[in-house]
């Protein structure tokens, strides 16, 4: 079998992504907060919904294919991408609440699929338990939450320090180190299973907009230690778990103990993926995405 590591087919470079382009203001728990997002294609709704440190352009390797036959949106999180930080305390739950608030002001029908990366995963989540009639189906890819869900107090303080301390640093030396492939790969060891394969131009979408989000280190805070797993058995709708079996940051235990916990949960996993699977194995990522959507929704018809 041909490997299909980091295999794009180059769709996402022949598209002026800023005629896509839309912002809206959304009144959630997070108080009134306008939001950056992409919009492509017609038909059932797929929202994608970024990690921690990323944004819609996590997703570029997916939009164009999901959207042959969907209306496909993607997201930048308050705080995140071009969205501004939120007026209030971000919290998962209120994130969460967002989340369900901006389907709602796109006018996205209950037949929409949820689909969450990482910390978008776990948020996800939380939209999904607090309304389950809003979304169809839910795919949770590489979702945190379980895996740092014992954190402190302490702990949590802790990482707050480490995370401040490293963004200036990290920002400048993305800066620096992009000219030099070494130097580059080294950069982003912990996200992909090879990085020297990713694409120059998928990196420096990935790492450009990361860098200096303003929501990085109260989203970081409010991710670790938030227990959601007593819950996980509220999520009704049909779920499906992507995760790459390299993944350093959600390692593959996370993901078998959702599928313990969430009743109608599915596993895909990819090997030899790391963390940001959507990039690494963007064809079977799309595949299993739109198999499953498509799959649920006509058995919902029936």
């Amino acid at each position: 079998m041909t490997d299909d590591y980091a295999r794009s087919d180059g769709e996402w470079l022949r598209i002026d992504w800023a005629d896509l382009v839309g912002m809206e203001e959304v009144e959630s728990d997070l108080g009134s907060t306008p939001v950056n997002y992409v919009e492509l294609g017609e038909g059932p709704a797929i929202l994608m919904v970024h990690g921690l440190g990323g944004s819609w352009r996590n997703w570029l390797e997916n939009i164009p294919y999901l959207a042959r036959s969907h209306r496909v949106i993607a997201l930048d999180l308050p705080g995140f991408g071009t969205s501004p930080l939120p007026e209030k305390q971000i919290t998962i739950r209120s994130y969460g609440d967002f989340l369900v608030a901006f389907a709602d002001r796109l006018d996205l029908g209950p037949d929409t699929a949820l689909v969450g990366h990482s910390m978008g995963g776990f948020i996800s989540t939380e939209a999904a338990i607090a309304r389950p009639e809003r979304f169809s189906s839910l795919v949770l890819v590489a979702a945190a939450g379980i895996t740092y869900a014992r954190m402190t107090s302490s702990q949590k303080d802790m990482a707050q320090v480490i995370v401040k301390a490293m963004m200036p640093l990290a920002s400048s030396s993305l800066e620096r180190n992009f000219g030099r492939s070494r130097l580059r790969a080294a950069q982003f060891a912990g996200v992909f299973a090879h990085p020297t394969r990713i694409s120059r131009e998928m990196l420096w979408e990935l790492g450009s907009y990361a860098v200096d989000a303003p929501g990085l280190i109260q989203a970081a805070y409010a991710l670790a230690g938030y227990d959601t797993r007593d819950r996980l058995p509220e999520i009704t709708i049909p779920t499906l778990l992507i995760w790459g079996s390299k993944d350093l940051l959600v390692p593959v235990p996370a993901a078998f103990a959702y599928r313990r916990k969430i009743p109608r949960a599915e596993l895909s996993l990819l090997d030899d993926t790391g963390h940001m699977i959507q990039m690494e194995r963007p064809a079977r990522f799309n595949d299993d995405v739109e198999e499953f959507v498509d799959r649920h929704r006509r058995e919902a018809g029936d």
